[in-house]
């Protein structure tokens, strides 16, 4: 039984739905009976009943039926190579028989509207495009007046590299309808790829000779002329545009992007704010503007606060676009100013409190700005929207560990496991993983490793589990080896993850392996975005341990400046010797 997937080729619907009204083309030939050509009619009709129920895989079956009985009807076999198209992924092979298929009607019928358009775009998409061209330029030298073929075939002439004759096509086009911009950028575009220059720039005058005072017009005239390689003449027609529709935002948008790539950096904010506060240009380009804008930002180290100032702008004049107050989060959570971040969440969630992953989104990032109470409250209330939330009762169970409530943890991730299915083996996999870290908090160390095993046996790919029992089993001095593997492939798996490295140098140092415990503690510190006490005072352990005393301090006075309650670094280093808890 084949596998499909639906309206993979333009015109899919069409060509099914005038499939009843299509003449098909019969090639009598002694070997198809009566009796075989009526039940390959009957088997064709009741294929495409199926095909209207959404049956893709009795469509199928029937319409290859239907072409066994009855191979000389041309139409069978066009259906039946749209048949293999719809398949997920075919081979070449299976795609030259489809378009194969699809000829025979083609030569037989090349003035059926749907399945000759239809044939053409998937010679196109098959890369075909000579094919493809023949079919489209019969149909269309059949029909001149129909302007939606005309456009197909200089579309065409330009994918086969003929960009000559795709221009004069557009030309004939604009003889019957007149200019207009979307032809224009057509023509444009071929121009740009015969590297015509002077064509272009005449097209375009062209253009704006029918309409001076057009924004649109000037404004895609100052691209050309940027693209040229002409700032001057740019901005000379963006200034057109402006003054002619001062109250077009898209004006504002071009300049700004215009002094963007000139480098003048204090016209570009005055022209951003002017599209920014413009009430007539769509809030999408407003965001994809303020993105762009964000990420140059983010990439010059930009510490001005301005992308702070263009966000407040943005929501004093959108306060009720959810996808702003979404976007500014995702800023403040790279500024790790995770506060403000969960505020421009909660205002999300006001908007739209069905959104599933802006609550889960919220959860993530209260943990971490270490607000597990206010995680705990926000799931409670996901909770009354996404009652089946597996993720939910995770992140719940996570932050009571994290408040070191164990307990609750345990009944939460209990609650969780009773109302997994027994197919979710990833979510089974976490579960029975978080449990395992509550149990070794607990002390229950069997219990921990036991839960740790059905976790991997779940699910062998999961790595933060591998690292969290490998990490537990170094320090209880227990299978070593086994830790190694395990933190071996976590590290495969994640070559930069600090947390990953520093349990495979912890592995090494118990192991006595100092030389590769240095390597890899280096490593963590390099790549260590959260700069934890932990990793440092490990750092001093192992340079300890290597001979290197005086660093080793050095380490652990750094590890104690982030942990300053942690005595036994305070012991290590008036001792100035490596002590064990």
């Amino acid at each position: 039984m084949k596998k499909f997937i639906r309206n993979i080729l333009p015109l899919a619907v069409m060509v099914v739905m005038a499939a009843p009204m299509m003449m098909s083309s019969d090639k009598d030939t002694p070997t198809v009976t009566d009796a075989d050509r009526r039940k390959a009619e009957y088997y064709f009709l009741e294929a495409q009943n199926e095909k209207s129920r959404e049956q893709e895989d009795a469509y199928y079956d029937l319409i290859e039926r239907a072409h066994q009985l009855n191979p000389t009807n041309s139409t069978y076999s066009f259906y039946l190579g749209f048949a293999i198209l719809s398949m997920p992924n075919i081979t070449r092979t299976q795609a030259n028989r489809a378009l194969e298929l699809m000829k025979e009607h083609y030569e037989a019928c090349p003035n059926d509207m749907y399945e000759t358009t239809f044939y053409s775009d998937a010679c196109m998409m098959l890369g075909n495009p000579g094919d493809g061209l023949k079919a489209i330029k019969t149909l269309s030298d059949r029909n001149p007046y129909r302007i939606e073929l005309q456009s197909r075939l200089a579309d065409a002439y330009a994918r086969v590299g003929d960009f000559a004759s795709s221009t004069a096509v557009y030309d004939s086009i604009e003889a019957i309808h007149g200019k207009n911009l979307p032809i224009t950028s057509k023509k444009l575009s071929n121009y740009v790829a015969l590297k015509d220059t002077l064509g272009a720039i005449n097209e375009m005058r062209a253009l704006l000779a029918t309409a001076p005072r057009n924004a649109e017009y000037n404004i895609t005239m100052g691209s050309i002329m940027q693209q040229f390689g002409m700032p001057d003449s740019a901005i000379h027609y963006l200034d057109l545009a402006q003054q002619a529709e001062p109250d077009n935002g898209y004006t504002y948008l071009a300049k700004a992007q215009y002094y963007m790539l000139n480098g003048d950096s204090a016209q570009y904010e005055r022209q951003l704010h002017q599209a920014l506060i413009n009430e007539n240009l769509d809030i999408e380009d407003k965001m994809q503007l303020l993105v762009s804008s964000v990420k140059d930002m983010i990439q010059s180290r930009d510490s001005s606060g301005r992308a702070d100032t263009l966000f407040t702008v943005l929501i004093r004049q959108h306060p009720h676009e959810a996808g702003v107050h979404e976007m500014y989060s995702e800023y403040l959570m790279y500024k790790q100013d995770y506060k403000q971040a969960a505020e421009q969440l909660q205002y999300m969630l006001d908007l739209n409190p069905t959104d599933a992953d802006g609550w889960r989104q919220l959860m993530v990032v209260q943990m971490m700005n270490e607000d597990f109470q206010s995680a705990i409250k926000t799931a409670d209330k996901a909770l009354e929207y996404n009652p089946d939330s597996q993720a939910l009762y995770l992140y719940i169970a996570s932050s009571y560990y994290q408040m070191k409530q164990y307990d609750k943890a345990l009944e939460t991730y209990n609650t969780a496991l009773a109302k997994a299915d027994s197919t979710e083996v990833m979510t089974l996999s976490d579960i029975k993983g978080g449990m395992g870290d509550v149990y070794h908090e607990l002390g229950q160390n069997e219990m921990a490793y036991k839960y740790y095993e059905e976790s991997i046996e779940l699910n062998p790919s999961n790595v933060g589990i591998m690292n969290n029992y490998a990490y537990f089993l170094s320090l209880d001095g227990k299978d070593l080896d086994k830790a190694e593997r395990m933190a071996g492939l976590a590290v495969k798996s994640s070559p930069n993850s600090a947390t990953y490295l520093d349990t495979y140098a912890w592995i090494y140092f118990k192991k006595k392996d100092y030389t590769m415990a240095l390597l890899y503690i280096r490593r963590a510190i390099d790549n260590d975005d959260t700069h934890s006490g932990e990793v440092y005072e490990h750092y001093g352990d192992i340079l300890f341990m290597s001979g290197e005393v005086e660093q080793a301090i050095e380490q652990w006075k750094i590890a104690l400046e982030k942990d300053p309650d942690n005595k036994l670094l305070e012991k290590k280093i008036n001792q100035k010797t490596y002590l064990e808890e």
